[in-house]
């Protein structure tokens, strides 16, 4: 029998379980709404560090060690290490990799990173190749922004609508052989472009790549939005939030008030971020502290986890193109059995 379902999703027969997980954040995102639910937050953005690229590593190197330690395993215990990041060459990640030891997939997927993760290492646990992946990603605000759009020292004014690359990182242990939440479907999105081409603006270059996935995961799993307790984007903001609804709809499919976007929950109105969060580490920090909590405590049971990514460059900007978006999406289930800390 097929573990694919429908044109672009993977069953996963043998449901690999989130047997640990970690989120590690800045200073900014430790003010907003979920201070309490974060495992880590930093009180210097450097970490300690002398430069903003090596407080990054750093991030994923803590985030990485301590879900490892949350699943009651050791380094040697792990027969892969999935992630990326947004960096050219994805550097943080692969600086980070060499410190373990351990055989590394690099991938990238700009924001959609940690659900790209997931689905590669839930695929690789569920075939039984693997007894242990760790899926990890991370972002940090100011080598985003030294990268993508320009020095800091410069002290450019932001539009109103761009958003804040978080400075965080989350990782999960996937596993077969203990407890946990389930991983129970994958749906692999396809590269979608509406033309936009405007750097500060990635929530509406995104949307059209979250409603492609949704929409084929819905018509593959013959699920519709009122089966998840929580359908969760990441990360849109507020404005491809509300470009997401209006396509949605137009296409038959309402979201309603289990609907939220990482980006848009991330951060407080006060903190001045605009649309709201963006960046690798989004998703991956709420992922890994608050919507994992949330499981924990039975508020959810079934999510829908659909992280978005702009698959830009700065060469591709520069040279005036567009921005193509990518939407890859997994189904999270509770196992009533958890009642972790």
């Amino acid at each position: 029998m097929s573990n694919k379902v429908g044109e672009q999703t993977i069953i996963f027969k043998n449901k690999p379980k989130i047997i640990g997980n970690f989120s590690v954040v800045g200073e900014k995102e430790g003010h907003g709404p979920f201070k309490d639910y974060f495992h880590h937050i930093l009180e210097d953005d450097l970490f300690g560090e002398s430069s903003f690229e090596h407080a990054e590593r750093k991030m994923l190197e803590y985030a990485i060690s301590s879900s490892i330690e949350k699943a009651k395993l050791n380094i040697n215990k792990i027969d892969l290490i999935v992630g990326g990041d947004l960096l050219n060459q994805i550097i943080s990640t692969s600086f980070t990799a060499r410190h373990f030891d351990r055989p590394f997939l690099g991938i990238y997927g700009a924001c959609s990173t940690m659900a790209e993760s997931l689905a590669v290492g839930a695929t690789f646990v569920d075939g039984e190749y693997f007894k242990n992946v760790v899926c990890a990603t991370g972002t940090h605000f100011s080598t985003a922004e030294r990268q993508y759009r320009f020095p800091l020292e410069l002290g450019n004014q932001r539009p109103p609508t761009s958003q804040w690359t978080v400075t965080g990182a989350g990782s999960s242990v996937l596993s077969l052989n203990s407890n946990g939440h389930s991983i129970t479907y994958a749906t692999l999105g396809k590269v979608t472009d509406y033309g936009i081409n405007d750097v500060n603006n990635m929530g509406a270059a995104m949307a059209p790549s979250a409603m492609s996935t949704l929409i084929s995961h819905f018509q593959d799993t013959k699920t519709t939005p009122d089966d998840y307790d929580l359908i969760v984007t990441g990360d849109l903001g507020k404005l491809g939030s509300e470009i997401l609804m209006d396509l949605m709809e137009h296409n038959g499919y309402k979201l309603g008030k289990n609907y939220n976007d990482c980006g848009q929950m991330i951060f407080n109105n006060n903190q001045k971020t605009f649309q709201g969060g963006s960046g690798c580490g989004c998703s991956a920090s709420v992922l890994n502290s608050y919507i994992l909590k949330k499981m924990d405590e039975g508020v959810f049971k079934k999510v829908l986890f659909a992280a978005t990514g702009a698959l830009l460059s700065t060469l591709s900007t520069q040279q005036g193109d567009t921005i193509p978006g990518i939407c890859h999406a997994v189904v999270i289930e509770r196992d009533e059995r958890v009642g972790r800390k």
